[in-house]
């Protein structure tokens, strides 16, 4: 008898999933555990395995096909067998992987500009078409100063139009003209999913913020000394600025654990280990990898972890247990130059940390004379529910400490 294969259930809030693409085709062969389909949840994409052995019969489910969970996508059975070939029960809703840009039917010519980059083809050749070439050598436009909106890249008739004479941008250095073009873009799984979670975070959460400012410089002292030494290593280490933030806030948990937590309707539920996230920025959105039990590994172990998850989380390759069940999360935009910020809480955890850049700026050394500071933003954002104001004070002191005491963090 045929066995359905169906959407599956890969996440706690995956509701449903888009059918990405089928690694199998209708006829071939099927062995159980054997990836047959990739599929995208509300956190990644991941492989649908199979769990029957037989022939793919027949794909129920078309690539870029939203479905919910448990809905019949594709039948595996037997060669001969009589298979019912009915469409899922539950309607699907087209949603395509690759976001498509919807154009005005009317596009307006796209002028020149000094920086323009020409299309290129290979061995150096401006592609453009022979009309275009043609109206450009009349209206004397140099086809290596624009930018082609035909397919691939080509020059076509309405960008030579649309040029200056001569190919010159004018005297203006800036661009004149549309900054990108105009359209709307589909939502991705992931995308639909964040904007859902952080509204209701934001309006069902009473968020409240703390924020202090900490000495970075022992830090950045202490992290130049390590890696001069650990960069001997064969193979070589080295240690990032949010390698020591990572393990200050994990540390700084495990002095103040009731920040480990989270609101339960009716009671507040405590984590006996520091299930770390961290924020990572992908194609599709964000996403918050885990270092399980961050509290009892080192530095190093930290520093390992976490650059193993971030390329995993933007290779579209982190398995469930590594971005679920999270109980703490840092967000880092001070790599991205941003100097303070705050985060919204990621539910149903009860805080979450902004750290932003080192910045150099004037301050008031010991014997009250101005210096050169190096200074660091760090935010707490708390879920008033679980943690009070006097909590969320003790967990930035132990946190400060450890930062500008970066010693601590080696014992």
């Amino acid at each position: 008898m045929a066995k359905d294969i169906l959407m599956p259930l890969l996440s706690p809030s995956m509701t449903d999933g888009t059918l990405v693409r089928w690694i199998k085709k209708e006829g071939d062969a099927v062995k159980v555990g054997e990836v047959i389909a990739e599929v995208e949840t509300d956190k990644a994409t991941m492989d649908l395995e199979a769990f029957d052995s037989g022939i793919l019969r027949k794909i129920l489910v078309a690539e870029g096909t939203k479905v919910p969970v448990q809905t019949r996508i594709g039948l595996i059975g037997t060669k001969d067998e009589k298979i019912d070939e009915s469409a899922p029960a539950a309607a699907p809703t087209v949603a395509p992987v690759e976001a498509k840009v919807e154009k005005k039917e009317e596009a307006k010519p796209a002028p020149a500009t000094a920086t323009a980059v020409a299309a290129v083809a290979n061995g150096g050749r401006v592609k453009a078409s022979p009309l275009a070439k043609k109206i450009a050598q009349a209206e004397g436009v140099k086809l290596a100063t624009l930018s082609g909106s035909g397919p691939g890249g080509r020059i076509v008739k309405k960008d030579v139009l649309g040029a200056p004479k001569g190919g010159s941008g004018g005297s203006s250095i800036y661009a004149h003209g549309p900054v990108a073009k105009e359209g709307s873009t589909k939502l991705t799984t992931m995308r639909s999913v964040i904007a859902k979670r952080l509204l209701e975070s934001k309006t069902t959460i009473p968020h409240f913020y703390l924020e202090i400012e900490v000495d970075a410089k022992p830090l950045l002292d202490l992290r130049a000394q390590l890696n001069e030494t650990l960069g001997k290593l064969n193979p070589p280490v080295k240690l990032s600025l949010n390698d020591f933030v990572l393990k200050a806030a994990a540390e700084a948990v495990r002095r103040v654990p009731a920040v480990n937590a989270s609101f339960e309707g009716d009671s507040i539920r405590q984590f006996a280990d520091v299930q770390l996230s961290f924020a990572v920025a992908i194609a599709e959105g964000l996403i918050t990898p885990i270092i399980r039990e961050a509290q009892n590994k080192s530095l190093i172990q930290i520093s390992g972890e976490a650059k193993t998850l971030a390329a995993k989380a933007r290779e579209g390759k982190l398995k469930p247990e590594e971005f679920q069940g999270g109980t703490f999360t840092i967000s880092n935009l001070g790599m991205l130059g941003i100097d303070r910020f705050s985060a919204i809480i990621n539910p149903p955890q009860a805080a979450i940390l902004a750290v932003g850049n080192i910045v150099k700026k004037p301050v008031v050394g010991p014997n009250d004379e101005i210096v050169v500071g190096h200074r660091q933003s760090i935010t707490l954002s708390c879920d008033h529910r679980v943690v009070d104001g006097a909590v969320g004070a003790a967990y930035l002191k132990e946190l400060r400490e450890l930062i500008e005491k970066p010693a601590l963090l080696l014992l």
